[in-house]
């Protein structure tokens, strides 16, 4: 359930208003040789030029989101590069992992409805106000889905929707597990928590590059799948070398 439908469709700017119901099991974990070699050409069947701007678009809404809390800065493109390098060490090809830098920039998107009061908040939330943080990754879909190279059969509504989800069932907003969670669902959901363990929150100081490694390997299977965890370990010195250098250019600028 990375991206396509049940007859392999994997358009980038499909038609939308597919839902998440009509995408097929095509990228489900165990299929990631012998299907993909063959459709990763399909996935940008369009012009360079309309790819970048999809790119750019992705890239300034992520931007968005980050820009309402200066603890977040940079937050979605760390999570959009560190998804994209996890789907390559996956073995996808450049193209297809192209998808999972786009949804990376997204994941976040559906926090631009929910208050600063909560978004900022210092200290513990409230169990109303966990209520309505759970409710940005359906929030993220909705606002993507109207859009039709955003919402076509190549699942980037569905890893936006279902990046919390747990693989032991435990997440939200479906209480989905194991491999019905989206593919790329699995993977942002990595890098997401690896990004926001780095960066300063209102409730907590950073920790530290080998604090939140460890913490990743001590919840595969629980809360992450151990493929992923796996394909993560394996890039984990290229991705902090990532990380530094976006960081280090971030305080430049």
């Amino acid at each position: 359930m990375l991206f396509g439908d049940a007859e392999g469709r994997t358009d980038l700017c499909s038609m939308s208003g597919a839902g998440k119901n009509s995408l097929g099991n095509i990228f489900r974990a165990e299929d990631t040789s012998s299907r993909l070699s063959s459709q990763s050409e399909r996935n940008f069947p369009i012009p360079d030029a309309v790819q970048m701007t999809v790119h750019q678009l992705a890239e300034s809404l992520g931007n968005a989101i980050d820009a309402k809390d200066h603890c977040t800065r940079s937050h979605s493109e760390e999570v959009a590069v560190v998804s994209q390098a996890i789907g390559l060490q996956l073995g996808l090809p450049p193209r297809t992992a192209d998808i999972l830098h786009i949804a990376g920039h997204l994941h976040d998107i559906g926090k631009i409805g929910i208050p600063d009061s909560i978004l900022k908040k210092q200290g513990p939330l409230t169990d109303r106000e966990y209520a309505t943080i759970k409710r940005h990754p359906e929030m993220g879909a909705a606002i993507i889905e109207p859009v039709t190279c955003l919402s076509g059969n190549n699942g980037i509504v569905d890893m936006v929707l279902h990046h919390h989800e747990r693989f032991d069932g435990k997440g939200y907003p479906d209480g989905l597990a194991g491999e019905d969670i989206p593919l790329g669902a699995r993977v942002i959901a990595v890098a997401d928590t690896l990004s926001a363990m780095l960066q300063d929150r209102p409730y907590r100081r950073a920790r530290s590059y080998v604090e939140v490694v460890a913490e990743i390997q001590q919840c595969s299977g629980s809360q992450f799948d151990p493929r992923i965890v796996e394909a993560f370990m394996d890039i984990r010195e290229t991705v902090q070398g990532y990380l530094l250098s976006m960081r280090e250019l971030c305080a430049v600028l």
